[in-house]
């Protein structure tokens, strides 16, 4: 068998006609070039270039305008300006001072008098009339006392009888033992300064609260923002490598499955966007929840306001160090307990003040009620002749009702400082959650770009391919979704870092001002 074919195949090859015209050399040379390289609309007289390149590939979005951007500074300045839960928080300071206002009043100087007169059968029975000024005093528990009494009559008891020109008395009212150190008056504007600094705490949570609910509020219109725009533009790209593909099927160029291929993309992505346009309203509309004027009415955000770029600022381990620090010793839940625990510590001090006995001493210097005229004989004068001296005790013998009142404080006390030992642990480790979260995000956005760039890398080389001929519309379709899947995922991982990081700081005690604090 192989003998037979060696004559073929020592045979020598024929000779090359090299007579052939230059004509039909370039021929053959541009028909080959033909089959290479497939026929584009864009070399044909009247169609449009393919669409080759897309918007996609470009690693950084057009900036937006400036006049249209509602920035997260623009937000805080509403809210914390307008916003009518952040005027209702401040009521709470206001009602605090107003308690401590009326707590002030048990210290209100009083003034009291009373007159009756009877008269009949042209007897006069008796005329009496009482007066008398106290003023309480804040050291010991002490009541001053002046007063002016006429107690006149044929039937006036004469323990009470005074002269014609009635009495006056100046003197004090001092407890010797309940009462002393602290009484109710005391205790009640103590315990209300002190609930002061409890509404003051709980105000700035209650705004803090607000703020951070705008913030989320305000990322969540971010990412459908982005998403919307994202997807749109991939119909717009769709639609345009549709209609090319329809006028290339129709000249014969390419099979008329890739036109219903491209529509199917079109198709698919339009439903996409219908679903994302609602998606963006009603996140504009949450925004809009925060969004208050001067006038105390309600304003809804622009359709053509955008959001800003998030900064994506790192939380180093020094600034971290110090939010949990202020978690730790100034959160508002935090002092709002510290606050109760001295209020409560100020009651179980004045229920063990209530163990003591009542003893309470009176003394009044007396002078006849003209004792301002020069011709009123000295011993009718102040003086110690002249004088009222009372005593009064009570000492109830069980002590049963004071004592559980007492032992009822301490328990309350007990709970608040139990309270806020876990509140403490819980609001350190929520911050450090946070913080933990926050830089995952750091490693996802890393990770995250690496993986975009990738794909755009991808996608550029199937666009290569197919200038070439040895790709398809399908390929590029689904090269290009992943994509804006992945940008799509990129802009839900930033609003995701920004909300975690309002969270870090809402966790810490404190709040972000947006670019104030940039």
């Amino acid at each position: 068998m192989v003998s037979g074919f060696w004559p073929y195949l020592t045979q020598k090859p024929a000779p090359i006609n090299l007579t052939l015209p230059i004509a039909a050399l370039l021929t053959l040379l541009s028909l080959g070039a033909l089959a290479q390289t497939p026929a584009l609309p864009r070399r044909a007289a009247g169609l449009t270039p393919a669409p080759l390149q897309t918007r996609q590939l470009a690693t950084d979005p057009p900036a937006a305008d400036t006049a249209r951007v509602f920035s997260l500074q623009d937000l805080a300045e509403l809210v914390f300006a307008n916003h009518p839960l952040v005027k209702q928080a401040a009521l709470l300071s206001a009602d605090a001072q107003a308690q401590v206002l009326a707590a002030r009043g048990g210290f209100d100087p009083k003034l009291g008098s009373g007159f009756d007169r009877k008269i009949f059968g042209g007897t006069d029975y008796y005329n009496r009339w009482a007066n008398e000024l106290k003023v309480p005093l804040w050291p010991g528990g002490i009541d001053l006392k002046a007063g002016y009494d006429r107690m006149v009559g044929t039937y006036v008891n004469p323990e009470y009888r005074t002269p014609l020109d009635g009495l006056a008395g100046v003197g004090l009212s001092v407890p010797l033992g309940q009462g002393l150190l602290i009484d109710a008056r005391r205790s009640t504007l103590r315990q209300a300064r002190i609930m002061v600094q409890a509404a003051e705490a709980d105000q700035v949570k209650q705004i803090n609260e607000v703020w951070l609910q705008a913030v989320k509020d305000y990322w969540n219109w971010y990412y459908a923002s982005q998403q919307a725009q994202l997807v749109q533009e991939g119909v717009a790209l769709a639609d345009t490598r549709f209609r090319a593909t329809s006028r290339r099927a129709l000249l014969g160029d390419q099979a008329p499955i890739d036109s219903v291929e491209a529509s199917i993309t079109v198709q698919d992505r339009q439903l996409q966007a219908q679903q994302l346009v609602v998606e963006l309203q009603n996140a504009r509309l949450l925004l809009s929840n925060h969004l208050w004027n001067k006038d105390a009415q309600p304003v809804e955000l622009p359709a053509y306001a955008v959001p800003q770029r998030p900064m994506l600022v790192p939380v180093d381990t020094v600034q971290f160090g110090q939010l949990q620090r202020q978690a730790a010793v100034a959160h508002p839940t935090l002092l709002k307990l510290d606050a109760k625990i001295r209020q409560l510590g100020v009651e179980e001090r004045y229920r063990r003040e209530l163990l003591k006995p009542k003893i309470n001493v009176s003394g009044t210097l007396l002078s006849r009620g003209d004792f301002y005229r020069p011709e009123v004989p000295a011993y009718y004068d102040f003086g110690l002749n002249n004088y009222k001296l009372g005593v009064d005790f009570a000492f109830p013998l069980f002590l049963r009702q004071e004592r559980g009142k007492l032992q009822q404080a301490r328990l309350k006390v007990q709970d608040a400082t139990l309270e806020q030992q876990q509140s403490r642990r819980t609001i350190v480790n929520q911050v450090q959650a946070v913080y933990n979260s926050l830089q995952a995000y750091e490693r996802q956005l890393t990770l995250q770009a690496q993986t975009i760039a990738n794909q755009r890398q991808l996608l550029q080389a199937e666009l290569q391919k197919f200038e070439l001929g040895e790709s398809t519309i399908f390929l590029i379709n689904a090269r290009e979704s992943k994509l804006i899947e992945l940008r799509i995922k990129q802009e839900s991982l930033r609003a995701s870092y920004e909300k975690a990081r309002a969270e870090l700081y809402y966790y810490a005690g404190t709040r972000t001002l947006g670019a104030q604090e940039r």
